[in-house]
């Protein structure tokens, strides 16, 4: 599929929009645990089985970008999402057959592995054209777009609950949410495949000439030299560190705000736990863009420095003092909820800074394999954590004492990565010009 070239007085303010549409669309994710309850009482599944196609999704995102960066570069945006759209809704589809028939091996194969990879290419899809159209302002660009992400579950959880009130949660209910969201997402998603137009490569015709030229100034690197560069391994650090402290208080959210006020003269409802739950949703999202444009203003490594060390500090009150103030609580938890939002958003504005955006999307998708393997860290901590203070004896914040300990010192281990960071050594840059290496294999 050939990149859709834009032409002449076409607006690059498009394609944010059409980025928007398949990151709103992909952002259900963050609503899986929507379909958890039903699906343990439809399938006769433990609370671990049920969170299965979640994991295996964010798994395979990690796994998807890391090895479909390369072809998205090559091929273009519009043919990555292309694919997302197929493997996303493909997804659904096989989950609704998988719930129908009562075969939850294909809810984890559908959800899990065939739509992981829609997440996966979908997310890395926009990146780099983004990056090519506003190299004056990458933050906010990729900002605007995977801000959507993490919105998605604002839509997505009050939409699967009110179908399933609908449909019911049993098999059947559970199988036309599947297929509605399938079919859904898939017209919603083609409309980005529809917009998404790439920058003129011949600087004397078409729309986008100028920030062609502009973002292709510079040092540019390699997908595979980059991963020769201490730069990309530091980032690398940076990112897991980063994700695995925010997740740890995603993936908890509702039982940690519980349990750290079970013992005081004002307890956390089920209904307050879940409006917190949707706070730290919001917080996430509104970081991806806020953050991700500061950015522009003070610097990448700047506002790095931000989201680990303030982060640091912030779980340090929650652990010292959170369960003496509910606000107090709340905002620490809001804060780097917007931190870990805003990490995702300005990464990849990180690494056009340091390696250009010669193949910047198939950086990217290698960098992702920081977030696959905090997928697994963040939530492993805090809950193992938990459970053996539990078996101890302990209850309450004793819970999470040690969990967050562990994450101050994994934010302050992302700080010096993050203070290591460096310009890219002269010896890593390309020796040709951009269009002629385009034509050779990463």
């Amino acid at each position: 599929m050939t990149p859709p070239v834009a032409p002449p007085g076409w607006s690059r303010w498009l394609v944010p929009p059409a980025a928007l549409s398949v990151h709103l669309s992909i952002g259900q994710a963050y609503a899986w645990s929507v379909f958890k309850p039903p699906l343990e009482e439809a399938l006769q599944l433990s609370g671990t089985q049920s969170a299965l196609p979640f994991q295996l999704a964010i798994v395979m995102l990690g796994l998807s970008a890391a090895f479909g960066g390369t072809l998205v570069e090559r091929n273009g945006p519009r043919w990555a999402m292309t694919v997302a759209l197929c493997c996303f809704s493909a997804g659904f589809l096989l989950s609704a057959l998988g719930a129908w028939s009562e075969q939850y091996w294909l809810i984890v194969l559908g959800y899990g592995g065939v739509g992981g990879v829609g997440l996966g290419i979908g997310y890395i899809s926009p990146v780099s054209t983004l990056l090519k159209w506003f190299p004056d302002r990458p933050g906010t660009a990729t900002g605007i777009a995977i801000m959507g992400f993490g919105g998605g579950a604002l839509i997505a959880s009050p939409w699967s609950a009110q179908m399933l009130e609908s449909y019911g949660s049993g098999p059947g209910g559970i199988a036309a949410a599947f297929l509605t969201h399938g079919l859904v997402y898939a017209v919603f998603m083609a409309l980005g495949v529809l917009l998404v137009r790439v920058p003129a490569p011949d600087p004397t015709e078409g729309a986008g000439a100028s920030v062609a030229r502009e973002a292709t100034s510079g040092p540019q690197v390699s997908a595979r030299q980059a991963l020769r560069t201490p730069q990309f391994w530091c980032l690398w650090i940076v990112l897991c560190m980063n994700v695995t402290a925010g997740i740890g208080i995603l993936e908890k959210a509702a039982p940690m705000i519980t349990d750290f006020f079970a013992d005081t003269s004002t307890p956390v409802s089920a209904a307050a736990s879940a409006g917190f739950v949707a706070l730290l949703s919001a917080a996430n999202m509104v970081g991806r863009i806020g953050w991700s444009a500061t950015s522009d203003l003070v610097g990448r490594k700047n506002i790095y420095r931000v989201y680990l060390g303030v982060g640091a500090l912030m779980y340090l009150a929650i652990a010292q003092l959170g369960d003496s103030s509910k606000p107090l609580f709340v905002l620490c938890a809001l804060v780097i909820l917007s931190f870990y939002g805003g990490g995702f958003a300005t990464v990849p504005a990180y690494l056009k800074d340091l390696f250009g955006t010669y193949q910047v999307g198939a950086i990217h998708g290698r960098l992702l394999t920081a977030w696959s393997t905090a997928g697994i860290l963040g939530p492993l901590i805090v809950n193992w954590v938990a459970d053996s203070q539990e078996s101890a004896g302990k209850s309450g914040p004793g819970l999470y004492g040690l969990s967050l300990t562990i994450m101050i010192a994994l934010l302050l281990v992302g700080f010096v990565a993050n203070e290591l960071v460096r310009p890219v050594h002269e010896r890593h840059h390309l020796r040709k010009e951009p269009d002629v290496q385009q034509r050779q294999s990463v």
